[in-house]
């Protein structure tokens, strides 16, 4: 019946005195967390929508927004106000039935497994995101799962120093309180309070993006931060790149390295460990085999299954998917074959193993050729001398699009034709970049997340972080 609640509650009762949930330099124990959600439970209504940073106050608020029947809108507190209103609106108008009974229950308790607990939201900082809805069942699939593969266990202490907003967060977060391990994260993103919270807080987990691992990791060697009580590491939102890990090797030295793929509306798809000391397959676009609970085949646009080695939608049959969408469903964002779900991603299985191209709406046509943009950045990010890259498709009178690609410098700076060389056996020729672009930071969102968009447009506006590569 549980998302987390019951759980909780469970927790509350048997360790009434241990930490739950830290954010920064405040705390609650499990029975503080319990008390404070139950006394919200009286003004907290069917639909919740929370559009905040990260505090206590934010956990206490979700904790009481899920109880019953109850359902939870968590939206990111930096996207422009319009966005904001305009989500708010439908989803007042389009959301879930049970918003239009008003909740008697005054128990910190979970709803029936089928209904819905959470809207999730895709991006919206430039237009109105698309909204999905997960039911509790799903959650609770998802969280067994989850557990079982990342290992966690109540002595577990994880930090997930990114926003309580986007998605990955938000699941460890729960994921922390189903399984009654403590969750830390800080009120913004910070470098030096993020080492803080693994030296002093005795931090066992890490769960966030490449590039806040690759700060993380690259400052914790340079400023001495001792990372060896890190067991596992949980990365997710893009492909982790050859220095990457390498920097979070020689910082955390005894931590599992987990990456795994998914998306928000799928849950869990694939997911690999790498053991501490394993040697990496950095550059590959392979990325694991089947999470545990979940199918895998690799369909063409008529719902026919491929054979090895072919590329086609990423599909897959669990009990983890999302019920699909309220709004903003232009019937290619969540496809169905007779049962096997997909979100257009493209890849193909080689040997158990899942091997992500990326998602169609990032192919780059160029020629008639199809290129994806994360095949040349994992083959980008093995040359020597670059540090990181993102490739994107330009438009192009001759060819429809050109590849361009920006690079980080590893070390000071790196020539086109160092570029081009280093490349020779990584990618096909008619793959690689017409144009190189020298970058002094890597074009983020708000999230942390890599946008090759932002890219596009330093280049279009002849942007100082974006200058072209000699």
């Amino acid at each position: 019946m549980m998302p987390f609640l019951d759980r909780l509650q469970r927790w509350a009762d048997d360790r009434p005195d241990d930490t739950a949930v830290v954010v920064g330099d405040k705390r609650l124990t499990w029975a503080d967390l319990r008390d404070a959600a139950t006394l919200r439970l009286e003004e907290t209504a069917a639909t919740t929508i929370l559009a905040e940073p990260n505090s206590l106050d934010f956990v206490v608020a979700y904790a009481a927004a899920v109880a019953g029947e109850r359902c939870c809108a968590v939206l990111d507190p930096l996207w422009p106000q319009p966005i904001l209103d305009e989500v708010a609106e439908r989803i007042g108008q389009d959301g879930p039935a049970t918003a239009e009974a008003p909740p008697t229950d005054r128990e910190l308790a979970d709803g029936l497994p089928d209904t819905t607990f959470l809207v999730g939201l895709t991006s919206g900082t430039t237009s109105v995101p698309k909204a999905f809805t997960r039911s509790r069942r799903s959650w609770q699939v998802s969280f067994d799962a989850s557990i079982e593969f990342f290992g966690l266990s109540p002595e577990d202490k994880t930090l997930a120093p990114g926003p309580l907003a986007a998605s990955l967060n938000l699941y460890a977060l729960s994921e922390c309180l189903y399984a009654g391990a403590a969750f830390h994260t800080l009120e913004t993103f910070d470098v030096g309070d993020a080492h803080a919270a693994i030296s002093h807080d005795g931090v066992t987990r890490l769960v966030l993006v490449p590039t806040m691992l690759r700060l993380l990791s690259e400052r914790g060697l340079v400023g001495g931060v001792d990372a060896s009580g890190v067991r596992s590491i949980i990365c997710a939102g893009s492909k982790l790149d050859a220095r990457t890990l390498e920097a979070a090797r020689r910082w955390a030295p005894n931590a599992a390295i987990f990456e795994y793929y998914g998306a928000s509306e799928l849950s869990f798809v694939s997911g690999t460990r790498l053991a501490a000391g394993e040697p990496l397959d950095a550059g590959g676009t392979g990325i694991g085999g089947p999470f545990p609970g979940v199918e895998l085949k690799i369909l063409d646009d008529t719902g026919a299954e491929q054979p090895e080695g072919a590329q086609g939608n990423i599909c897959v049959r669990s009990g983890m998917v999302s019920n699909g969408y309220l709004w903003g469903d232009d019937g290619q964002a969540l496809r169905c074959f007779e049962g096997w779900y997909t979100v257009g991603d493209q890849g193909y299985v080689d040997a158990g193993i899942l091997h992500i191209l990326g998602r169609r709406s990032d192919m780059i046509i160029t020629s008639g050729k199809n290129v994806y943009p994360h095949e040349v950045e994992l083959a980008l990010a093995c040359v020597p001398g670059v540090s990181a890259a993102v490739a994107a498709g330009m438009v192009d009178d001759i060819r429809g699009q050109r590849v361009v690609a920006g690079i980080l410098p590893a070390y000071g700076s790196v020539t086109a034709t160092q570029v081009k060389t280093g490349l020779d056996g990584l990618l096909a020729r008619d793959k690689r970049p017409l144009q190189y672009f020298s970058l002094s930071e890597l074009p983020v969102t708000d999230r942390g997340k890599v946008s090759r968009q932002i890219l596009l447009d330093w280049i279009k506006n002849h942007d100082p972080r974006a200058k072209p590569l000699a």
